[in-house]
């Protein structure tokens, strides 16, 4: 496996990105409050080198982006890019929490 990474110019370019992104999030999960760092999903790294943080809810958005300043500082001081982060929201369906006892929302 390790050889056919090596050869393959697109594979290491993407495990390049994987590492880097893996490396951002770590400075990021250790700046934020532990409630909402443990929410907090990195985003790709793209080639251009934007990156972006996801986030499970609108809330938990709206926190990250008054966190952005900081993480910016941060990752900028460590040499992880320019410091541009962008806030998105998941885009997965949260399940809804189950009806009263013996009842099921779906209907017979």
């Amino acid at each position: 496996m390790a050889e056919a990474l090596a050869r393959s110019g697109p594979l290491q370019d993407l495990m390049a990105r994987l590492r880097a992104a893996e490396a951002r999030v770590a400075v990021v999960r250790a700046l934020l409050p532990p409630a909402l760092a443990e929410r907090v999903q990195p985003g790709p790294l793209e080639a251009d080198g934007s990156w972006s943080l996801i986030a499970p809810n609108p809330a938990a958005a709206a926190k990250l982006r008054q966190w952005l300043p900081t993480l910016a500082a941060a990752l900028k001081a460590r040499g992880l890019g320019d410091g541009a982060v962008a806030v998105r929201v998941s885009g997965r369906a949260v399940p809804a929490p189950p009806g009263p006892a013996g009842f099921s929302r779906r209907g017979p």
